[in-house]
């Protein structure tokens, strides 16, 4: 499987020195993307920055401080704010512009950034879902005051440390709800463009809806202005949604297992990734990372095993079922009491991907109300294999992802 997943995922021969657009070009002629005007417009715009990075080199610049109320007393942001309520004609950045892609779930957004992000032509990039950033931004801020009480603000030299470690910065999933994040994000993402930091997102809010009608808006909007300042807002406008369409009629309970299920999942796998590249995954949960060996987009594979047969918990599996839209999972084995520890790790995992409308893929020893069929535990899998029935319905499978 992930011998055959790597060649789909690679750049299908391009020739050297081939840019974003080449390759969504190169997955059309090989029949792994249907043709799409809105997501060719964004390769194409991805494809301009692609070539605008080989020439930059980032220069920081140091931004005013803030005033002590936390808003803007100066800095980047005051000197935008002002500039772009007084004149249409503010300067040209020096670095390039990024892009944030919006748009409805599953218009290839996190596919189209992902093939940007591996032809990139820059040594210090990172590519990480937005909100795993942020725990990751509040966890080094809660560190660097523990190691230095005296640390008034701790903001720059954060930033700074970011910016050395990537200055390509892209972000899957951008979207504020925290209160605690918006108060931050301001000024943090004042100094990471300070240092010269470029920015591609992909989110399903567009940057002026951002944490709008909520307690703080007011004090959010500058970080508005500059993210709409400093990167260019481009819509997909598709009406197809790829995670969704074509989905009815797909077998997703697969018996028994065996090389025909595998074939049959490996090619749902690659249905489901809709052309992004593979790329193994780490989440982190309450301090500990969970491995998954086999993702693509928004689809991720496992085996029974590596996700029952280990020490996991309901936190993990949230963890999972937030992060993909799409679980394709190998030999579901028959359950009983003689491995009830597999069986009760399995009902917890289906709970969270039905709570989450995840679609589940799977190959199993027999059909779900025939998993679990007497023994202590059978009557709490009941509900297991009801919620199993209802994910193979087409209403189900119509459900957006609950990301």
């Amino acid at each position: 499987m992930e011998a055959a997943l790597s060649s789909f995922a690679s750049d299908l021969h391009l020739p050297p020195g081939s840019g974003p657009l080449a390759a969504y070009e190169a997955r059309l002629a090989a029949g792994l993307l249907a043709p799409d005007p809105e997501q060719r417009k964004a390769a194409t715009r991805l494809d301009r920055l692609w070539r605008e990075l080989p020439g930059y080199h980032p220069v920081a610049h140091r931004p005013r401080s803030w005033g002590m109320s936390g808003g803007m007393s100066g800095g980047l942001l005051g000197a935008l704010a002002s500039r772009l309520a007084g004149s249409s004609r503010a300067a040209r950045p020096s670095r390039p512009r990024g892009v944030y892609m919006v748009g409805q779930v599953g218009r290839g957004k996190t596919m189209l950034m992902d093939l940007f992000f591996d032809l990139a032509p820059v040594a210090h990039k990172r590519r990480v879902h937005f909100h795993r950033f942020m725990q990751d931004v509040h966890q080094r801020l809660h560190a660097m005051k523990q190691a230095d009480p005296g640390l008034t603000d701790p903001i720059p030299p954060l930033a700074q440390a970011i910016a050395g470690q990537a200055w390509l910065l892209c972000f899957d999933e951008f979207q504020v709800e925290d209160i605690a994040d918006a108060m931050i994000l301001g000024r943090l993402f004042e100094y990471l463009f300070a240092a010269g930091v470029v920015v591609v997102a992909t989110s399903n809010t567009r940057p002026q809806d951002l944490f709008q009608h909520r307690p703080g808006a007011d004090a959010f909007r500058p970080f508005i202005a500059i993210i709409q300042h400093e990167v260019d807002t481009l819509e997909l406008d598709s009406p197809r949604d790829y995670r969704r369409g074509g989905l009815r009629g797909v077998a997703t309970w697969i018996v028994p297992p065996g090389a025909e299920a595998t074939q049959e999942l490996d090619s749902l796998f690659m249905r489901l990734a809709g052309g992004a590249p593979l790329c193994p995954v780490t989440l982190q949960v309450m301090g500990r990372s969970v491995a998954v060996p086999v993702a693509a987009g928004p689809v991720a594979r496992f085996t029974f095993a590596d996700l029952c047969g280990r020490a996991l918990g309901a936190g993990d599996y949230l963890a999972l079922a937030t992060r993909f839209a799409a679980l394709v999972l190998d030999d579901v084995p028959r359950l009983g009491p003689d491995n009830f520890d597999l069986a009760r790790r399995f009902i917890v995992l289906v709970d969270t991907l039905y709570e989450q409308k995840v679609k589940l893929f799977a190959s199993a020893e027999d059909q779900p109300d025939a998993l679990y069929r007497q023994g202590r535990g059978a009557e709490a899998f009941e509900r297991t294999a009801s919620r199993l029935a209802e994910m193979q319905g087409a209403a189900y499978l119509d459900l957006p992802h609950l990301s």
